[in-house]
């Protein structure tokens, strides 16, 4: 019984790095949560994970982090993350709390440079879809305008 497992485990991990491919993340939306009384802020952001596999996605968890300009300022974690059927995709919210030290020397560079026509912001991810695939990361840059 024992052997039959593991050669059905090593087929079933054989079968899917070979036809497996990374998910797509897309950040939909950012918004700040409705505060609750003597907390700190948070902010809701709308994540999109896109699934162009043949194989549902079972995700256990993420954890996240968004910088501007190589300041961390905000971070998080849920095991809240819907499974993404074969060929599809699942849009949900999660939850980001303000980093205090790296927001405070974010806001000390943007006062001492106040000049800046755009900010260079970071998001990146790391998602657990269970033992037999890779975690996942995923890593979004660019740049937010400030001037019209």
């Amino acid at each position: 019984m024992g052997l039959l497992t593991v050669l059905l485990g090593l087929s079933a991990c054989a079968a899917l790095s070979g036809s497996y491919e990374k998910p797509q993340v897309n950040i939909t939306s950012f918004t700040l949560a409705p505060n609750r009384v003597g907390m700190a802020p948070r902010f809701d952001i709308g994540i999109q994970i896109i699934n162009p596999n043949r194989s549902a996605l079972p995700f256990r968890g993420m954890t996240y982090a968004v910088e501007i300009e190589g300041y961390q300022i905000l971070s998080g974690a849920t095991p809240d993350i819907p499974t993404v059927p074969a060929y599809g995709q699942a849009d949900f919210v999660i939850q980001a709390s303000p980093d205090l030290f790296g927001s405070a020397r974010l806001l000390g560079d943007l006062f001492s440079n106040n000049q800046r026509s755009s900010l260079e912001y970071g998001f990146s991810a790391r998602l657990d879809a269970g033992r037999l695939l890779p975690m996942i990361n995923i890593e979004e840059s660019g740049q937010l305008r400030l001037t019209p």
